[in-house]
């Protein structure tokens, strides 16, 4: 019997451990403020243009897809993390005006991202 309540608790273990090292990587939506940015030389050394659909955040690795949100006109477009900012307090996420004008909206809107795999 005490085998058996050991094994339950070592496969309990690993099953908590597998959803805590899990989790950072299925769980990431952020919402907050998005900007608009004109692009130029990136951090990642990327040329980027206003038509171009990328996008900058503060932590996220170069090249990683996020789906942005504007959670005002329900809109979604995916973009390709290139760059760091916002540096701009409140602010999560500097689009591209492309990106914008895909989401609907110039300047400022509230946003939800979702990391994509």
């Amino acid at each position: 019997m005490a085998g058996n309540s050991l094994m339950k608790n070592f496969v309990y273990s690993i099953a908590l451990a597998a959803l805590i090292v899990g989790a950072p990587m299925t769980a990431l939506a952020q919402s907050g403020i998005a900007s608009v940015y004109p692009g130029g030389r990136t951090a990642s050394g990327e040329r980027v243009t206003a038509a171009s659909l990328v996008a900058a955040h503060r932590t996220l690795p170069f090249g990683t897809r996020v789906r942005v949100t504007n959670r005002n006109t329900g809109r979604s477009v995916v973009l390709r993390i290139v760059d760091r900012g916002p540096f701009v307090r409140g602010r999560i996420i500097d689009v591209t005006p492309a990106a914008a004008r895909a989401l609907g909206f110039s300047g400022l809107a509230q946003v939800t991202l979702a990391v994509l795999r």
